[in-house]
């Protein structure tokens, strides 16, 4: 089957799952916010599911032993690459129950949106400045207080497979205001699940998750440049997949 037909196929998938997912969290909307984001995590992974069976994309993760076992008395903030949709259904499945920092506007998505307010994200409004930063800190320190990590994509929006963009040092200050590690997260997903509604090709992307860093004492600037580092340094070993 050809990429096209398959990127098709898995559309249609989604169309239908994705509102049943979405009606089924607005119905539970006066659950725990843990409940909620679990069935939230479970679309995730019948979209994984739904890829590999349909899409034919397999993966690996390395690195779980980076992972704390005591992740309620220890959170942390995890910083990855973004270059698919694939990381954001990926890291649900191997990590605590993670806010994703985003920005307000996909809240106003048809059905995606609606459940992904349930999934108790930490939105933003890039319009707010400097208090964005203080929103980002304030909805932290709640979500961590409800048994959620922190998920941040430094370069803002998805970038195209073997580029990159600037990192902004918005996870590094939180980390820093909230004196929390940050776990740093490679892949290569962007080759086989690009940007956009087709690209999706056959292959086994690989993820790794990296050490924890603690920021006690660092600068921004400095403490994002050494995430950056290893994470396009990690991409970069890890090659288009096979």
């Amino acid at each position: 089957m050809s990429s096209a037909l398959r990127s098709l196929a898995f559309l249609l998938f989604q169309l239908i799952v994705t509102p049943l997912y979405a009606v089924a969290m607005v119905l539970m909307f006066w659950s725990p916010r843990l409940l909620t984001y679990r069935m939230a995590a479970n679309w995730c992974a019948v979209n994984l599911w739904g890829a590999r069976w349909i899409c034919g994309i397999r993966w690996r993760v390395d690195g779980l032993m980076h992972i704390p076992a005591d992740t309620r008395a220890a959170p942390h903030i995890v910083i990855s690459k973004h270059s698919s949709t694939w990381e954001t259904l990926a890291l649900t499945q191997y990590f605590p129950p993670l806010a994703y920092v985003a920005k307000k506007e996909l809240l106003s998505i048809p059905f995606f949106g609606w459940g992904f307010a349930l999934a108790s994200p930490i939105t933003i409004d890039r319009r707010a400045g400097t208090d964005a930063m203080q929103q980002m800190v304030a909805q932290g320190r709640a979500r961590f207080g409800q048994g959620f990590w922190i998920v941040v994509y430094p370069e803002g929006t998805r970038t195209r497979a073997g580029t990159r963009a600037k990192y902004k040092t918005g996870g590094a200050r939180l980390a820093i205001a909230m004196d929390v590690p940050i776990i740093p997260v490679a892949h290569n997903a962007g080759h086989l699940w690009p940007k956009g509604l087709f690209g999706k090709r056959p292959g086994a992307i690989t993820m790794t998750i990296g050490r924890p860093i603690v920021p006690t004492g660092r600068d921004p600037a400095s403490l994002m440049q050494e995430i950056e580092a290893w994470i396009e340094g990690e991409v970069a070993r890890l090659g288009e997949p096979a």
